[in-house]
């Protein structure tokens, strides 16, 4: 599959093909599913917790006789149904996490980029680059290269923290409410489809092609 290639400044410069291994995989919906409940799992900290009637603080007394009262026989001030009692069947700390093979996580993200290349929201660029790190430059930009109404993924070839030309790109991006900067190696299924583009430099192409080629 053939896409044209652009200039930051929205002027294409040649064209490329896009490795129909990887974006014109077959589409499987189960996987993509799959792995996108898989990723937002394993986001799942299981860190809530709620007490018992046994670990609630007090209650150790039989608040009154069992009979004789007239009132409803209780055992502790700290059972389920008292205010500041015990919670029933709560939630406990627990590991929300799940597998799934790697070669069928790949499958997925490579079935995610065919859906984007069908529906023609691959945009690959020469080199992201801008003259000065302001947000207004890369907002510019994109609006050139997605228009103003698409939400886009940028996808870097380098950790902007090693390379001054990404951190520049990453930082006047990072205002933007409808963009996002990704490391290439970092692609996810959630990224991808939360986002209506995805912007592609040359040589995070050739990265996405080593990972799932």
């Amino acid at each position: 599959m053939k896409v044209p290639v652009y200039n930051m400044q929205g002027e294409q410069v040649g064209e490329v093909d896009l490795p129909a291994k990887i974006f014109e995989a077959p589409i499987r919906p189960d996987l993509m599913h799959q792995a996108y409940v898989r990723q937002m799992a394993n986001a799942r900290l299981g860190t809530h917790s709620t007490k018992t009637r046994g670990e609630v603080r007090g209650g150790g007394r039989k608040p009154w006789p069992q009979k004789g009262t007239g009132r409803a026989r209780q055992g502790s001030i700290r059972a389920p149904q008292w205010v500041g009692g015990g919670v029933v069947h709560g939630p406990k700390p627990r590991d929300y996490s799940q597998d799934m093979p790697k070669k069928m996580r790949r499958a997925a993200l490579r079935s995610a980029l065919s859906v984007k290349a069908r529906d023609g929201q691959i945009v690959v660029v020469d080199e992201l680059k801008l003259p000065e790190l302001k947000t207004r430059l890369m907002d510019e930009a994109l609006t050139r290269l997605v228009g103003e109404e698409d939400t886009v993924l940028i996808l870097l070839p380098e950790n902007p923290k090693h390379n001054e030309q990404y951190f520049v790109v990453a930082k006047a991006t990072a205002n933007l409410p409808y963009a996002k900067t990704l490391l290439a190696n970092y692609l996810n299924i959630r990224d991808l489809l939360a986002y209506d583009r995805v912007l592609i430099p040359l040589k995070a192409l050739r990265k996405i092609e080593a990972i799932l080629g």
